[in-house]
């Protein structure tokens, strides 16, 4: 594993000749070693056509290139990191919440509409993240960010798990997901609980969820 939690708040990364290394632009902290740090104009993985993929979707989140050989550590503006393994599946998340990922893990974006339909595209309004969010395929680990610490939820295919979609972070397994919403005549009179829209997901899996309602 190229990344070790140093903190609730920064990781190092072990930086190995021949792999490299993506990172958001500015994360670096400190280092050691003979470790380059290069902007990415491709915004990760994927080549061109991909890089022109993510900006149409809005997940082109300024990356760099990290390579030789040392430790580095990573940070940005205070927020709580939570690295993420991933062996073989799919981790969904946005891309301004990624803080560093190894180049082993295939990099691409997804519709929101094609998991949930149109209630899927509303999702995406609601969250105020816009109607794609970004993947990675693999296996290697996933440095993402959060307000106030990240709690792992399972997600089993007897019990569907409901998140609140503004504290929703990311998730990854073979998990469906989808907008549910209780509106009731309280929330349409401006009385109501504040939770008329939850996020759902099923299957088998896990859900990242930090502890605040508050987006990056």
């Amino acid at each position: 594993m190229a990344f070790r939690e140093v903190n609730s708040k920064m990781i190092e990364a072990t930086v190995i000749p021949g792999q490299r290394l993506f990172s958001q632009r500015g994360a670096m902290l400190a280092y050691k070693g003979d470790v380059s740090f290069t902007p990415n104009i491709q915004g990760g993985q994927g080549g061109i056509m991909s890089m022109i993929g993510r900006r149409i979707a809005n997940e082109a989140t300024p990356l760099m290139t990290v390579e030789g050989s040392g430790t580095v550590l990573f940070g940005h503006g205070g927020h709580h990191v939570q690295v993420i393994n991933l062996t073989g599946d799919m981790l969904y998340v946005e891309a301004d919440r990624l803080l560093a990922f190894e180049g082993t893990l295939q990099q691409g974006t997804m519709f929101m509409g094609s998991q949930g339909g149109v209630m899927g595209l509303v999702r995406g309004q609601v969250t105020g993240q816009g109607l794609f969010t970004t993947t990675l395929t693999g296996h290697g680990a996933v440095a993402v960010m959060a307000h106030g610490g990240v709690f792992e939820v399972p997600i089993t295919p007897q019990r569907p798990v409901h998140v609140d979609p503004q504290a929703y972070v990311a998730h990854h397994g073979d998990v469906r997901n989808k907008l549910s919403t209780a509106l009731g005549w309280r929330d349409m009179v401006g009385r109501g609980s504040g939770e008329a829209f939850q996020l759902e997901l099923s299957g088998s899996g896990v859900v990242y969820v930090q502890a605040s309602e508050e987006k990056l």
